[in-house]
């Protein structure tokens, strides 16, 4: 028998590859089911156990995980493998070539979304069950291969793939993804990037792995806007680390705050990134860490959590009236082409920032959670929605572990979440929607939230 406070560790994935005619997110307004699949989607679960104390860290293949799928998670992780809902953490690495779970752009069902076009919303909820039955079959079968377990760490630097992609303009505002006519306007880039690569390794006594987790920073979005699916470079590069492996694991992909993050580099056109050359940029380093890791002796695993009250944004009367007005005008769809596959982007705003005033009447407030676990040395924070990468870097920078993991899209999404100086400068990220919705002070108080649970496990 293992001493009682020996670290146990179980991994396991499980295929959650949607049915063909599946929608597909990560786009506004436009129909996108699935037609072919490039590689399979899956949900993958590293059970943690050391003494009383239970984790479980669930990485899926997706978009986003709305919070009403979150709950129902950990609800039934709770209740079909019993292990507490606040030890799950649920994380989505965001490819743009899968669905959701839950609807992102408008949240409560609407009479100017046409009966069979709820994909206007955002989501499609034919999906959600297979996806939630995949993930808890995924954590079940984790904790059924515990074993004991020595965790080892490293973290590199890899600067090939991941560029910021905010400019700030000669006019002071600021664009994001900006064309070739724009690049003459172009002052400086707006924002730093996070390099870092992270690898956590948990090695059963035969030296054969038992799980492992890794670590980059950048928006999945190779497979938009087309029609197959894909799970980009986090699925890629976690099955791509998983078969130079010997014995039964799964890898999981932890992506970090990638808000303003992407792998295209606009300074340098004339050399595209696909996700090949991504995965085979993160596996030539990944390697080199694995041959350099550093070891813990007693590794202490704990959990904590933070929630914090965050506002949400305030619409000016104008901009209410405004949406009312266009909505009034156009109560059906703003259609784009003949086929209704395609819908104009500033009618699903309108549509999305009425949805948004009603919320804030209910409830004017966003609670935020922030989780952090600690594995031996090393500490992940898991935080919701898609942060700027500037938050992450303040978390990092503040943590008192030796390395430290976040991901975003974590137990739930809160929609961008940009630095105040961005939002002054304006850009995508900062018009304010459903997916751009929480007050200014919001990745402040991400990072303070952040920095108090380390504080407790560490």
């Amino acid at each position: 028998m293992p001493p009682q406070n020996r670290l146990l560790a179980g991994s396991a994935q499980v295929c959650i590859t949607p049915p063909l005619g599946t929608q597909l997110a990560g786009d506004i307004g436009r129909r996108r089911p699935a037609e072919m699949v490039l590689d399979p989607l899956y949900a993958r679960a590293l059970y943690l156990r050391s003494g009383e104390t239970q984790v479980c860290v669930l990485a899926l293949d997706l978009l986003s995980v709305g919070d009403t799928c979150v709950h129902e998670l950990r609800r039934r992780a709770e209740a079909q493998a019993g292990i507490p809902a606040p030890c799950v953490m649920v994380h989505s690495s965001q490819t743009h070539a899968a669905p959701t779970l839950g609807h992102l752009n408008i949240t409560e069902p609407t009479p100017h979304v046409p009966e069979g076009c709820d994909w206007i919303r955002g989501g499609d909820d034919g999906y959600i069950e297979l996806a939630l039955r995949g993930a808890v079959e995924a954590i079940s079968q984790a904790k059924e291969r515990l074993t004991p377990v020595s965790v080892g760490w490293a973290g590199g630097v890899e600067s090939r793939v991941a560029f910021n992609r905010r400019f700030v303009m000669r006019d002071g505002t600021a664009k994001t993804h900006p064309g070739a006519a724009d690049l003459a306007n172009v002052l400086h880039v707006e924002g730093p990037t996070d390099p870092e690569v992270g690898l956590l390794c948990l090695t059963r006594d035969d030296l054969t792995l038992a799980g492992a987790l890794l670590h980059h920073t950048c928006h999945p979005t190779h497979g938009y806007p087309h029609r197959f699916v894909t799970a980009d470079w986090p699925g890629l590069w976690a099955e791509a680390f998983r078969r130079t492996g010997a014995g039964e694991f799964s890898a999981l992909t932890l992506n970090g705050c990638c808000g303003n993050i992407a792998h295209v580099n606009h300074l340098d056109p004339a050399h595209p990134i696909g996700t090949d050359v991504m995965v085979s940029c993160l596996m030539e380093t990944t390697e080199g860490l694995r041959r350099n890791l550093r070891h813990d002796g007693a590794a202490t695993l704990a959990t904590a959590s933070r929630v914090v009250e965050v506002p949400l944004r305030r619409l000016d009367r104008e901009d209410v009236a405004a949406a009312e007005a266009l909505l009034q005008a156009n109560p059906e769809p703003m259609w784009l082409d003949e086929a209704h596959t395609s819908v104009a982007w500033d009618w699903v705003y309108a549509l999305s920032n009425l949805d948004l005033e009603r919320t804030g009447r209910s409830r004017p407030t966003y609670p935020m959670e922030v989780q952090a676990i600690r594995i031996g040395d090393v500490a992940l924070v898991g935080v919701p929605g898609e942060p700027f990468v500037e938050g992450q870097l303040q978390i990092k920078q503040q943590s008192p572990a030796k390395r430290t993991f976040v991901s975003h899209m974590s137990n739930g999404h809160a929609g961008y979440i940009p630095t105040p100086a961005a939002l002054g400068r304006g850009g995508y990220e900062t018009r304010t929607c459903n997916w751009s919705r929480l007050a200014p002070e919001a990745l402040e108080a991400m990072v303070t939230a952040a920095r108090e649970a380390l504080e407790l496990l560490f």
